[in-house]
């Protein structure tokens, strides 16, 4: 989607995939004001992926945050279309039956800390590898978990 107030599209991560806090800002303050302007719809806030399905012989639509939901069509346009219209009906329906609607993963907010429970083995490979890179423990699992992306 394209909006003609945004001049250009930035990517406010650095190569250690970490934005700094007044870019953020920026970026929550830029939402605001196209919510303001009513040029965001509540469904847009979704996480949405088209991908081709072998299976089915088409693009299939999904939403992460409605994982119970897709749309299959012969175009990844067309899939993506489907997906955010059913998300959009599914929002509307849940809020009418009084039900709870899932935040989009959007507007969350995340500490940045991750608790893991490893088998004992796990983490004493992973100390001897960040040992032998002269890294901690830390930086090691998360250079491996960001290379996967």
């Amino acid at each position: 989607m394209t909006y003609d107030c945004i001049s250009a599209t930035t990517n406010i991560q650095s190569r250690r995939g970490q934005a700094k806090p007044y870019q953020v800002r920026q970026v929550l303050k830029a939402i605001d004001k196209l919510e303001e302007m009513g040029m965001t719809e509540e469904a847009d806030r979704y996480t949405y992926r088209v991908a081709w399905s072998e299976e089915d012989g088409e693009y299939v639509g999904t939403c992460a945050e409605f994982g119970f939901l897709s749309h299959l069509d012969d175009t990844p346009e067309k899939a993506l279309a489907g997906i955010r219209d059913l998300v959009a009906f599914s929002v509307d329906d849940l809020r009418k039956e009084g039900a709870p609607v899932p935040e989009p993963l959007s507007t969350r907010r995340y500490s940045g800390t991750l608790t893991l429970r490893i088998p004992p083995e796990t983490h004493r490979a992973l100390a001897m590898d960040a040992a032998e890179a002269g890294v901690s423990m830390n930086r090691l699992v998360v250079e491996r978990l960001a290379s996967r992306r």
